[in-house]
């Protein structure tokens, strides 16, 4: 079992929804907690209302020297957990260029800057945890979902590739893949959104995930994730068939 109260995280992406939702489970754990966004008001709150040790350090995912330079003030962490994210609903036929841009660069290249900035300490001390947040919409190509269903697709390889450099070493890396989740980006969504989660009780998932050491993946919801698994041994006909209803 973890021993949350020795340790130190990084969060990206902690000001609002899933991030602070999981800050409060961490920090209830014995956490310390580094907490990171663009809106150091909103990091401020929620640094606020936790119960354990806290610091909050801006940064802003899409600038390479921004990252770099709050990974200089956050100092010597014991893990990282990155859950920053911007979506719009997008179909090919209504293309937005600066949107569908923003998505690629904040959820997948954001996840690459902020991995790169604490992999080296982390594999001079052969000791560390990363924690990248997927989707179930990563599996395969969805409707509707240009921009998003690519860049977190690029979240997970980016995790498996992690997985498979850091077998056998100090360094943990961990994936969760969750499904809709009521945040203000789903509220954006004008349709039927199956198995809806609230912020807390997927943070509960990913925090039963972090404290099983031997867990490198968690789909969530567990039967709605199966659709999406599955999916991806289907002909292209057939899932170009169901899914584009």
């Amino acid at each position: 079992m973890t021993d949350w109260s020795r340790k130190r995280y990084w969060m990206i992406g902690a000001s609002d929804g899933l991030g602070a939702a999981l800050a409060h489970k961490l920090s209830a754990a014995g956490v310390e907690l580094v907490l990171s966004s663009r809106s150091e008001d909103k990091l401020n709150q929620v640094a606020a209302t936790l119960p354990g040790r806290v610091s909050v350090v801006p940064v802003d995912v899409s600038d390479l020297d921004s990252v770099r330079q709050a990974a200089g003030q956050v100092g010597r962490i014991d893990g990282m957990v990155y859950t920053a994210g911007v979506y719009w609903p997008m179909k090919a036929q209504e293309w937005n260029a600066e949107q569908a841009e923003a998505m690629g660069d904040v959820n997948f290249v954001g996840a690459l800057r902020a991995v790169g900035a604490v992999v080296p300490q982390m594999v001079a001390r052969d000791a560390g945890h990363i924690v990248l947040t997927g989707s179930l919409s990563g599996f395969r190509g969805l409707p509707g979902a240009i921009g998003y269903s690519a860049s977190k697709a690029g979240v997970m390889a980016l995790g498996e590739s992690l997985q498979c450099d850091f077998s056998g070493t100090g360094v943990r890396v961990q994936i969760a893949n969750p499904g809709f989740i009521k945040t203000r980006l789903t509220d954006k969504n004008d349709f039927s959104m199956p198995f809806l989660m609230t912020p807390e009780e997927a943070a509960q998932q990913i925090f039963e995930m972090m404290c099983d050491e031997s867990a490198t993946v968690r789909h969530f919801p567990r039967l709605f994730s199966y659709l999406f698994r599955f999916s991806r041994v289907w002909p292209d006909w057939l899932y170009n068939r169901v899914f584009a209803r």
